[in-house]
């Protein structure tokens, strides 16, 4: 059976982030796994019902998904609503995904409150980047998935060929 990579449907070109904009990443193994039926696509976002454009949301108080997946944080937009239940199912539907599509892997944009794997933004909207982890990141890493930045891809590419 063929192992598979769950992808940011952002690093593929695809124009789901928050702002409408995508962030494609080229590299010669992204091809190459494309060809071999490898990739596996989303936007965790998307699949729990969140529109694009959207209002930027942040994790509070510089805390990681590991402690919105606890209860013990929240992911708020900069206008004020709360998200937290809609980036929780959004992790729980690219975990689902992940382990009906066989992804032993998953290479995730960095930064994102959902994907982001090295870091996130401090919940304050000012810009300033933390040591952390999203929410479907940390979910995908719970569950024994290798999650990858789209900065770490040739470490990826050690590891899944």
């Amino acid at each position: 059976m063929i192992t598979r990579i769950l992808v940011s449907a952002c690093l593929m070109g695809q124009a789901v982030r928050y702002d409408g904009a995508s962030k494609p990443l080229v590299h010669p193994a992204i091809d190459r796994w494309r060809r071999e039926g490898r990739l596996v696509t989303i936007c965790p976002e998307m699949t729990a019902g969140m529109p694009v454009p959207r209002p930027p949301a942040e994790i509070e108080g510089g805390r990681t998904g590991a402690e919105v997946l606890a209860g013990r944080a929240r992911v708020l937009e900069r206008t004020g609503g709360d998200v937290t239940a809609e980036f929780r199912r959004a992790a729980q539907n690219a975990l689902a995904l992940a382990s009906e599509t066989n992804c032993r892997f998953a290479l995730l944009i960095d930064g994102s409150r959902s994907c982001g794997s090295g870091f996130i933004y401090d919940g304050r909207f000012s810009g300033e980047r933390v040591a952390g982890e999203g929410v479907t990141a940390a979910l995908l890493r719970a569950n024994g998935i290798e999650v990858y930045s789209d900065r770490d891809i040739e470490a990826l590419v050690a590891r899944a060929g």
